[in-house]
């Protein structure tokens, strides 16, 4: 059960100590992107509506919600600063957490709820920081990062790319090889049709011979037709000429 003591601490952690935390993590870039010579920096506390801003600090209304830093891309030469970049808000988290709670233990501050909660969010964004994967939007932790650049000497963008491009590769040899799969087994039908036409002439001579023999007595059946037909004029013709004849007869 929450208590009047756990309402304010929560007030508190939401609207106090995490955007704390947040700017003290946010500012591990900032210095590297300093020291780096970065151009363009620009951290930004907060979202929603701009509420005032400095030169390269802007702080939106909602200020304990989110925070994040913009640089333009810096190019050191070597691992060790990129490393560096991805390592530098974990370090600098660490630092305040350490101290914090060095202070505490030493009773140079007092452990109230006020210290003991930005110690615990400290140490939180420091694990969430560490753990090496990759978040559902396919961005890597700083761990992750750190990771990939030590056990795969590159960066995890570069690995990201590379992995789409192979990826992309695949499914288009993919593709291609079911299109030549599917051109082959159609040639291939057509040839195991054609050959069950020619096997079918061969192995069934009786069809043919009676199909030969049914073309034949259609042919004969139509000549008998037709020479019956013409009989039947002809003797309906000498009929009428024989009728012609004898009444002619007759009249004599």
């Amino acid at each position: 059960m929450f208590n009047p003591t756990d309402w304010l601490r929560l007030i508190m952690a939401a609207l106090v100590i995490l955007p704390i935390v947040t700017v003290i993590r946010e500012s591990g870039y900032y210095l590297i992107a300093t020291l780096l010579r970065g151009k363009n920096k620009h951290l930004i506390i907060g979202s929603g509506p701009t509420l005032f801003k400095i030169p390269t600090i802007e702080v939106r209304r909602y200020f304990f919600m989110f925070s994040w830093m913009e640089y333009d891309e810096l190019e050191p030469r070597n691992r060790f600063w990129h490393g560096l970049i991805y390592a530098a808000p974990i370090i600098t988290t660490g630092i305040f957490a350490f101290s914090v709670n060095s202070l505490v233990l030493n009773e140079v501050l007092s452990p109230n709820i006020f210290w003991t909660t930005f110690i615990f969010y400290c140490f939180y964004y420091m694990l969430f920081d560490l753990i090496p994967v990759y978040l559902p939007d396919g961005q890597p932790t700083n761990g992750r990062a750190i990771f990939d650049l030590i056990w795969h000497g590159e960066r995890s963008d570069y690995k990201k790319a590379r992995l789409e491009q192979e990826a992309q590769e695949e499914e288009t040899n993919e593709d291609e090889s079911d299109r030549s799969n599917t051109e082959a087994q159609e040639e291939t039908k057509e040839n195991r049709d054609r050959d069950d036409e020619e096997r079918d002439d061969h192995t069934n001579p009786e069809s043919s011979r009676e199909k030969k023999h049914s073309d034949n007595e259609e042919d004969k059946q139509r000549s008998y037709t037709e020479a019956q037909e013409e009989t039947k004029e002809n003797r309906d013709r000498d009929d009428e000429e024989r009728s012609d004849h004898t009444k002619s007869e007759e009249n004599k």
